[in-house]
């Protein structure tokens, strides 16, 4: 509008008593009326400042839920609306930016992902997966924050529990209220403003991937994990060749939960990493142009998994982030809070006996401050985390063996081998015990001491580069006919001693 126009628009509204004839104007006497004082003229300004602040307010939440529910109302390549209101035309003007999402005016966007068993598993609340997404829309980066199922938050009414119960927790208060109760827990744990969630079942996570025929996955490691949960309580072998190859649900399921394979593969680095390669694998599939863009097709993949998907984003908000990945071409930020050398986490056992993780530091700021700032600060790789490169872990095999008389130590310590990337054997009690301190052995020529000096940083103790001076034990003696007292593949025997921190 020209300014000339708004002069005299101002002008008519100030000549209060003789409206202008706009075929005929009459020109406008200023003077015909005695001037405004200050005062009138201030309030009048203070009333309009106060309008366009609440007619602001006004146009802010109606954009937030403004964008249509109906897969119809949206064009399939642009993945917008078809018809554009005037109040969407004035919200333009105004804020100029789509506020669809809340976040967007702060520059991030949270979303909590969750991924639990559902029904027909054991502890089907539980989640498996947490992953707190982020996206940064004036860069167009994501950013994504593993949470471990093991972390030890306090959950209101609960006292200390693991942070995967959350959602078991607000599910059995209210059914159909877990995702929201973990949101909040989540927020709260990590001093974030988490305002959306998202919580998929096996059931969901295997039936959209056959949806859309499959997902091409590039598995750059081979591996193997024997310990695959199976049927009534039972363990599978998983396998994995190195190479491109095309996933159904149910494989793709398996190469994302696995969390005990070999080569490197058991730590939960590893295993964020190829989530993060499922995730972007079905997106591309997703968002690839001429398939499932059509957000028809979408809303009714959603509306058939609606029993095993749940989340708090309405349908419009769903396809204004379908159309800002398309637009995202970066690489995925990874930050990973896990118990390796130099990360963010330790291991104990809580007093009801659980294997718990807890922060370093015993505070939550630093795990705080580096989720604040993902986007700005380099995250730990494996191998900063660990100070040893992941493909030398799995170059020798770890026996653990328990020297003391506390039960079940040798096995909670193997598993937290396994877990960082270590290729831990089935553990077992020392023939000679107890041990005041941890032995580490390394039994056989050639293995790279980088492996013997990451042991020792994590559980303490000497290096000695020999068999154990209890070893072999003579066979007639030995309760197992044939037993030399260790695992004869092991490269490394280390011998727990009371002096184990958990």
């Amino acid at each position: 509008m020209k300014k000339g126009v708004l002069c005299v628009i101002i002008l008519a509204v100030m000549n209060e008593n003789e409206p202008i004839n706009w075929l005929n104007p009459k020109p406008l006497n200023i003077e015909e009326k005695e001037p405004r004082s200050p005062k009138k003229r201030r309030w009048f300004f203070v009333l309009l400042i106060i309008i366009l602040f609440f007619a602001g307010c006004a146009i802010r939440n109606f954009t937030l839920n403004s964008w249509p529910t109906s897969g119809e109302q949206y064009d399939p390549i642009t993945l917008k609306p078809k018809r554009v209101g005037l109040l969407t035309t004035v919200k333009n003007m105004v804020l100029r930016s789509n506020n669809v999402l809340v976040g967007q005016a702060d520059d991030r966007i949270n979303i909590l992902l969750l991924g639990m068993g559902g029904a027909g598993h054991d502890g089907p609340y539980l989640t498996d997966t947490n992953i707190i997404l982020s996206i940064k829309p004036s860069t167009q980066e994501i950013a994504m924050v593993s949470v471990p199922r093991d972390l030890g938050v306090e959950i209101n009414g609960f006292g200390l529990r693991k942070i995967n119960y959350a959602n078991a927790y607000g599910e059995a208060n209210t059914p159909g209220a877990g995702g929201e109760y973990a949101r909040q827990v989540f927020a709260k744990q990590f001093d974030l403003d988490i305002p959306y969630y998202v919580r998929v079942d096996f059931k969901a996570f295997e039936e959209l991937i056959d949806e859309v025929g499959g997902i091409t996955v590039d598995v750059t490691k081979p591996f193997t994990d024997t310990l695959f949960p199976g049927e009534n309580h039972s363990y599978q072998t998983v396998s994995f060749a190195a190479g491109k190859q095309t996933m159904n649900g149910v494989t793709a399921l398996q190469y994302a939960r696995s969390r005990h394979g070999n080569n490197g593969e058991g730590s939960d680095f590893a295993r964020s990493r190829r989530q993060q390669q499922i995730l972007t694998a079905l997106k591309d599939k997703l968002l690839s142009f001429g398939t499932y863009t059509n957000p028809i097709r979408v809303q009714s993949i959603l509306t058939t998994l609606s029993t095993h998907i749940s989340t708090n984003l309405d349908f419009g908000q769903m396809m204004y982030l379908a159309g800002m990945a398309r637009d995202i071409q970066s690489d995925i930020k990874m930050l990973v809070l896990d118990n390796g050398v130099n990360g963010y986490l330790r291991s104990f056992i809580s007093s009801a006996g659980a294997f718990v993780l807890a922060p370093v530091t015993n505070s939550f700021k630093e795990i705080n401050e580096a989720i604040l700032n993902v986007f700005t600060v380099a995250t730990k790789s494996s191998e900063q985390m660990t100070g040893v490169n992941p493909a030398i872990f799995t170059s020798a095999k770890v026996e653990v063996q328990n020297g003391t008389w506390l039960p079940g130590l040798a096995a909670k310590i193997s598993t937290r081998l396994q877990s960082i990337g270590f290729s831990a054997l089935t553990p077992r009690n020392s023939v000679k015990r107890p041990f005041d301190t941890t032995q580490i052995y390394v039994v056989k020529k050639g293995v790279d001491q980088e492996i013997a000096k990451a042991l020792q940083k994590e559980l303490g103790g000497a290096i000695i580069n020999s068999l154990p001076d209890w070893v072999p034990i003579n066979p007639a003696s030995s309760t197992t006919p044939g037993d030399l007292g260790y695992n004869s593949e092991a490269d490394i025997i280390v011998v727990l001693g009371t002096d184990t921190k958990e």
